[in-house]
């Protein structure tokens, strides 16, 4: 029986759109710039050695801001402030978060410090196929020691997010990943004449990138009246109460980060190249998967964290169907989209200099096996901070194993016929495994199931999605151009328009069939403008 909902449940529809909508905003600029990065990249360094070493280089501080910043941290920190708001008390508040940072600080201070002095042992441990090549190995540690302290600014960036999220200040949060963008694109601009290896540049970038984007954090805390000091209490109940969550937190979001790891050591014995085919197609991916999987992930974690605050199960539930319902029809037609112009998009994104149409090509084929996940990597970015919010760790944790292994199962037994395109599958496979996973679990605690109407919607997206296709593949075969000499304004004419029916074509069906909530999103889209 269809559940009708109240005004206030509608208005938490309304508001979540709002944030998420920002959020959207703000990350869509963030991955246009993120593109012209990649383009910039691509362009000088393609897939050889150098561009091997830095995305290596990138990827260790990643995997701990991951694991600190934008992960364990982040869901233990935002559902225990969350109380402290509650409660009214706005000095308690700043206190405890006082005393936060300053151990998150030391902390992070220790972990940089120790990474410099054990950094080649690091290396060995994640990239052991680049012992064999002497130079590959040796620029890697360099380049990696340069951007290692990227851990403690962004982890503080988390830390000021997460403060400024529970306020509802999204705005912020959102738009400080352009400065690393930025500062890449500068880097590699301006910054490799002066320097003796060309990749010394772009990890420089991703130094000042990270510094940048704390920098801008502070005069957003004054405005809410926050106060950034020193605040040496180390017994504070706040800090037991995160390092509680964190702790199988970190167990959970370590298992995703260490599968991307295991990736990288399995790409490492694999021809040169593989894993800047597995970076370019994972940056395709990313970009849907960030305009909306991740964003609503983003803003949905204090509404969650405020309704389990109450132990309000319909609201979190109501809640987290509306997000599952916007994640389908959304990144549905981008998974298709993608998969059917995966090749013209990536040679109109990266195909010029060191980038060749084998290049092309080759990252086609891994985007292939990554686009087809994105339904899984976004409906999980979702499901899982329901569990946060409940300050249940436990049970995201045990799924999370469980995937692991599989991956690293799947990863092994799919290297060996298709080679780097079997780690992007076994990635795909084992999120999907997840997703199922923490639906069953989120039925068990909360009795979450699908509401009236939801698979009505299903069936209306798909129909959209299938209408969008059959237009993308009649513009496709008749206006894309062929031939070696075909330049970046040719690729552009023919792509953007064969994007542009698509697109037009999943919104005439779908407001033919009455997608009420794509109707919520353009009404909110129009009261904005």
């Amino acid at each position: 029986m269809p559940v009708s909902l109240p005004s206030s449940a509608h208005n938490q529809r309304r508001g979540l759109l709002r944030a998420v909508g920002t959020i959207s905003f703000y990350t869509l600029l963030s991955r246009i710039l993120g593109f012209i990065r990649d383009i910039v990249i691509a362009r000088g360094f393609g897939a050889g050695m150098g561009a091997d070493a830095f995305f290596v280089a990138l990827k260790l501080p990643n995997f701990l801001r991951r694991l600190f910043a934008e992960g364990a941290f982040s869901t233990a920190f935002v559902p225990v402030f969350a109380d402290y708001l509650a409660a009214g008390d706005t000095q308690q508040t700043q206190r405890a978060a006082q005393a936060i940072f300053t151990q998150l600080l030391l902390v992070l201070m220790v972990i940089v410090a120790l990474a410099q002095l054990f950094m080649p042992w690091l290396i060995m441990a994640a990239a052991p196929g680049f012992l064999d090549q002497p130079d590959k190995y040796q620029l890697t540690v360099d380049l990696t020691r340069i951007t290692f302290p990227y851990i403690l600014f962004i982890s503080l960036v988390a830390l000021a997010g997460g403060i400024l999220n529970s306020h509802q200040r999204f705005a912020v949060p959102a738009a400080t990943p352009m400065l690393l963008n930025l500062s890449l694109i500068g880097a590699a601009l301006f910054l490799t004449p002066y320097v003796e290896r060309p990749a010394e540049a772009l990890a420089w970038g991703v130094f000042l990138g990270g510094a940048a984007q704390l920098l801008v954090q502070w005069p957003a805390l004054k405005q809410i009246g926050f106060t950034v000091r020193l605040r040496w209490e180390p017994k504070h109940s706040a800090i037991g109460r995160i390092l509680r969550l964190m702790g199988p937190s970190i167990l959970g979001v370590s298992v995703a980060q260490v599968n991307l790891l295991f990736d990288i050591l399995l790409a490492s014995f694999l021809s040169s190249g593989a894993i800047s085919y597995l970076y370019y197609a994972d940056r395709l991916v990313e970009f849907p998967l960030g305009l909306i999987g991740i964003a609503m992930g983003t803003a949905i974690l204090p509404a969650l964290s405020a309704h389990a605050a109450k132990n309000d199960d319909a609201a979190l539930n109501h809640d987290l169907d509306f997000a599952l319902r916007l994640i389908f029809l959304i990144n549905l037609p981008a998974m298709v989209g993608l998969i059917m112009l995966r090749e013209p998009i990536l040679a109109l994104l990266f195909e010029r200099g060191a980038f060749g149409s084998e290049t092309t090509h080759l990252t086609g084929n891994a985007l292939f096996a990554y686009a087809m996940g994105l339904m899984a990597f976004a409906s999980v970015k979702v499901l899982a901070p329901a569990f946060y919010a409940r300050k249940d760790t436990k049970t995201p944790v045990r799924i999370a194993i469980i995937c692991m292994i599989t991956n690293m199962f799947l990863n092994v037994i799919l290297m060996f016929p298709l080679g780097y395109v079997g780690l992007a599958l076994a990635t795909t496979l084992s999120s999907y495994l997840n997703m199922l996973l923490l639906l069953r679990a989120l039925k068990k605690r909360t009795g979450f199931k699908p509401h009236g109407g939801f698979f009505k919607v299903l069936l209306k997206g798909t129909l959209a999605t299938m209408m969008m296709a059959a237009g993308i593949w009649a513009m496709h075969g008749h206006v894309w151009p062929h031939g070696g000499d075909v330049t970046t304004t040719q690729r552009a004419v023919a792509l953007l328009p064969t994007i542009g029916v698509g697109v037009a074509l999943f919104l005439l069906t779908a407001w033919l069939l009455k997608l009420e909530e794509l109707q919520m999103l353009v009404g909110l889209l129009k009261r904005k403008k």
